[in-house]
């Protein structure tokens, strides 16, 4: 039953009521889109497209569009687009400049009013979808989102990609360029982890940690340019990135939740223990916080958005077998 006919029945049940009293009400149960979740489907988006507002997450390119790889360069009709690589920002920690780390309200804040986001709009944000790093922008977009107030999103599971496979239309013309009035409103603590809360996870281990990154790099056989030292932090658990999404033809999707406890078992990670979740620069944790507190409603999961480039530029120590 739609929100629209839940509304119309508590109305009729509380006639002694005069409705001139409840002006919200009616407007309310007109307008508001209820997500079935922290994904959608492309077939949902379709069903509602013109009740939310889409936001396509990538690294902006200046390619041509190419018809044989549609999502690419092209994008679900009407979408708002962001650049993923101007919603971090460069900051000083300690006397450090890191960059790529989480932004102040003020920068962010910027950065969705010019893509051209209004507040109190229902958001769906939609990666391009062919890789699980894809899927990681648009995981830490939502992130960045619920953790400075708006609470009304959803993930386009696949992406544009699974949009354009299910015979969507996409579209090549320039976003919108007006100006949007979208609010920082809150800076949610509970989900966002310091370097301070790691140290404290590893004296009093209450807290595990989920390394979320490739599974060369946990071992420090690689590193990553931006940090400083290869390895891991001690006691860490490997999520590995190859095992974020599944493959759907040309879409990576995430999984659901029974599939995510089968691989949480095998890597010895609880998913109802209090969680940190890193890797590089806090990208590839996002999609690994998203899975534990969103697909498993953990609630206790944290992302360390500084993650190894700030643990390994502050010195403090890793373990790897190189």
């Amino acid at each position: 039953m739609s929100a629209r006919h839940n509304a119309v029945l508590v109305l009729g049940c509380i006639s002694a009521l005069s409705l001139s009293a409840l002006p919200n009400v009616a407007v309310a149960a007109e307008t508001a889109t209820i997500l079935p979740g922290p994904l959608v489907t492309a077939q949902w988006l379709h069903d509602h497209q013109k009740d939310v507002t889409v936001i396509d997450i990538r690294v902006a390119t200046k390619a041509k569009p190419d018809a044989k790889k549609p999502s690419e360069t092209s994008h679900i009709p009407g979408a708002l687009a962001v650049d993923f690589g101007k919603i971090r920002e460069a900051r000083v920690v300690d006397g450090m400049k890191l960059v790529a780390m989480m932004p102040t309200k003020e920068f962010f804040q910027k950065a969705m009013d010019d893509a051209g986001l209004d507040k109190g709009k229902t958001i769906v944000i939609a990666p391009v979808g062919e890789s699980v790093d894809s899927l990681d922008m648009a995981a830490r977009l939502f992130f960045q989102l619920k953790y400075f107030g708006t609470d009304n999103i959803a993930i386009l599971n696949g992406g544009t990609n699974a949009w354009a496979a299910a015979g969507y239309p996409v579209s090549t013309d320039s976003p919108s360029a007006k100006k949007g009035d979208w609010v920082a409103t809150a800076e949610r603590k509970d989900i966002l982890a310091t370097t301070d809360d790691v140290k404290e996870s590893l004296k009093s281990h209450a807290t595990q940690l989920v390394d979320a990154r490739p599974t060369a790099q946990f071992f420090g056989i690689v590193k990553s340019p931006v940090v400083l030292a290869a390895g891991h932090v001690e006691g860490a658990h490997s999520f590995p990135t190859e095992a974020i999404t599944k493959t759907a033809g040309s879409a990576h999707e995430f999984m659901g939740a029974k599939e995510y406890q089968a691989i949480f078992k095998q890597q010895n990670i609880k998913p109802d223990q209090a969680t940190i979740t890193y890797c590089n620069t806090g990208h590839l944790a996002s999609g690994a916080w998203f899975v534990t507190h969103e697909i498993l409603k953990n609630k206790n999961a944290k992302l360390y958005t500084g993650s190894m480039n700030e643990w390994t530029h502050l010195k403090n120590p890793v373990v790897g077998v190189m």
